[in-house]
């Protein structure tokens, strides 16, 4: 039986030289193995107090949608800055070559929510962190975060886990 890992497809150099992308688009055009993503995510939280789920931008939409539906709560998108049409607020983060800024419409969480964060891939931890001190700003609380693929080595997870935060990943890549 396929794994969720199997899914996945490495395409080398992209978008550099030395960097292997793992892309997860072939995951979503199976319709098993995104399934089993989907059920997979969503199995530590099942029965859990979850009133909204966060998908951070862009393929955290794809997921977090599905997570959402499947939980039957609401969706609630963490977006590039610029991007949301209503009053929102910013958090900036690092990246790699410079600094980027999330938003979130300032209505879309009610204090004392309880929010699980959902995206594709937890790298260094930068955009998840934005997001979550997004949804604080809000007066929401993180419960989880999830995501399909961890990068260990680039210490996503520990910087997450150093905020508090519960990590599920279901599969991960060494030495990216």
């Amino acid at each position: 039986m396929k794994t969720v890992q199997d899914y996945i497809r490495t395409i080398p150099d992209f978008p550099h030289a030395g960097i292997m992308f793992r892309d997860v688009t072939t995951l979503f055009a199976d319709a098993r193995g995104f399934r089993i993503a989907i059920d997979q995510l969503l199995h530590p939280y099942a029965g859990a107090p979850i009133d909204k789920v966060v998908g951070l931008e862009a393929r955290g939409f794809i997921l977090g949608g599905a997570v959402a539906h499947q939980l039957s709560v609401g969706f609630v998108p963490i977006r590039k800055k610029g991007k949301l049409p209503g009053r929102t607020i910013q958090q900036d983060y690092t990246l790699e070559y410079g600094t980027a800024t999330m938003e979130v419409h300032d209505d879309a969480l009610q204090a004392g929510e309880k929010v699980l964060l959902v995206d594709d891939l937890l790298a260094t931890g930068g955009t998840a962190e934005a997001g979550i001190k997004l949804v604080e700003r809000l007066g929401a609380e993180v419960v989880g975060c999830a995501f399909i693929v961890d990068l260990p080595d680039l210490g996503g997870r520990r910087k997450l886990e150093g905020l508090g935060m519960s990590v599920h990943a279901l599969c991960a890549f060494e030495g990216d």
